[in-house]
């Protein structure tokens, strides 16, 4: 197996579980995590890599071309998955110009960085299927990588933007860039202001679960460790200048979110006591649903099925919650974590 220098860029969420998988599987590979450590990141995620020869952790911002080009080069980096972004589209309503920053101009420095730097063989940049804009009704069908980009909020207005960015740099540079669009995705690790780390933590709080709106927006659900195989396949069997659906089949509306961890938590005979309906966001997608058969034409697949991947997400927060410090601003109705520079 050949070696690479791999800096994933972001410790949060899902780049944690991809950095995990990496470094235990590719033991001949070098893992540089690189991030800012925002109100979303956490460093214990890591904890279990700590002692790892083939890791190493970098605190640096993506939009300080130094520090950046200095990791690069110190590290003989020849990979680049790039996963920093801010994310929760709640906050992109409230600061949506801290999203422009970090999305869009983050992502040009990397990608400045990443032309100049003579080692670079390999850009991942990781978006999403928001850029795809709302499914208009439940007949729609799956959007493939085709499809004409319409995002509806801010959050994904800066990372369709971001992704121009790095088509031009394909086209005009030549830079081997690769773009991902995935799904909802959940599991551990992931800071409690979205939907299901949310709504864990209210009733781990006996608090009552705030749903937007009638609930009846859905979402296409994807476990993190699936997720991290889908960029292990990506990585390895991707091809530069081409765009890679993940999604996965279990499309569930947000009222059925909170009935199954109401279930999951034992209070599923008590839903009108526990569920609160509150004003909608300023824009709510209907749906989004994406065709990921180009990926799995690569020999990747979803494994875990939902209400087990739920109940291991519970169990997690049942044991780590702790790991954010005081969350209750990310358990209001309509949260605005706008201390987006913790740590610098």
């Amino acid at each position: 197996m050949f070696e690479l220098s791999i800096e994933i860029i972001f410790l949060g969420f899902i780049a944690s579980h991809v950095a995990i998988l990496l470094c235990k599987k590719y033991p001949q590979y070098n893992i540089v995590v690189f991030d800012r450590l925002d109100y979303c990141s956490c460093l214990e995620n890591l904890d279990e890599l700590k002692e790892l020869p083939n890791f190493k952790f970098i605190k640096g911002d993506i939009a300080i071309a130094d520090i950046v080009n200095y990791a690069f080069l110190e590290n003989k980096i020849d990979t680049i998955m790039h996963f920093a972004a801010q994310t929760h589209v709640d906050n992109s309503f409230g600061n949506s110009l801290a999203f422009t920053q970090s999305n869009i101009f983050g992502t040009h420095v990397l990608l400045e960085c990443a032309k100049n730097c003579p080692t670079i063989k390999r850009f991942i940049h990781v978006s999403t299927d928001e850029v795809y804009g709302e499914g208009e009704d439940f007949e729609t069908d799956p959007m493939t990588e085709e499809h004409v980009l319409e995002p509806t909020n801010p959050y994904a207005a800066t990372k369709a933007g971001a992704e121009f960015l790095v088509k031009s740099y394909f086209r005009s540079f030549k830079l081997p860039c690769l773009i991902t669009r995935g799904n909802n995705v959940y599991g551990p690790h992931q800071f409690p202001e979205k939907l299901i780390p949310k709504f864990t933590n209210q009733l781990m709080r006996g608090q009552q679960l705030t749903l937007h709106g009638d609930g009846s927006n859905t979402r296409n659900f994807l476990y993190v460790e699936d997720v991290a195989t889908a960029f292990d396949t990506i990585l390895h069997k991707g091809e530069p200048g081409h765009v890679y659906n993940i999604g996965g089949d279990n499309e569930i509306s947000n009222i059925q979110v909170a009935k199954t961890l109401l279930k999951i938590f034992g209070l599923d005979d008590e839903e009108e006591k526990w569920i609160k309906f509150v004003p909608d966001r300023t824009f709510n997608d209907l749906r989004y649903t994406i065709n990921s058969s180009k990926l799995h034409s690569l020999g990747w697949t979803e494994q875990m099925d939902w209400e087990t991947g739920l109940k291991k997400t519970v169990e997690w927060y049942q044991k780590h919650t702790m790991r954010y410090g005081d969350i209750s601003n990310a358990l209001v109705a309509h949260p605005r974590m706008l201390d987006t520079n913790k740590g610098n």
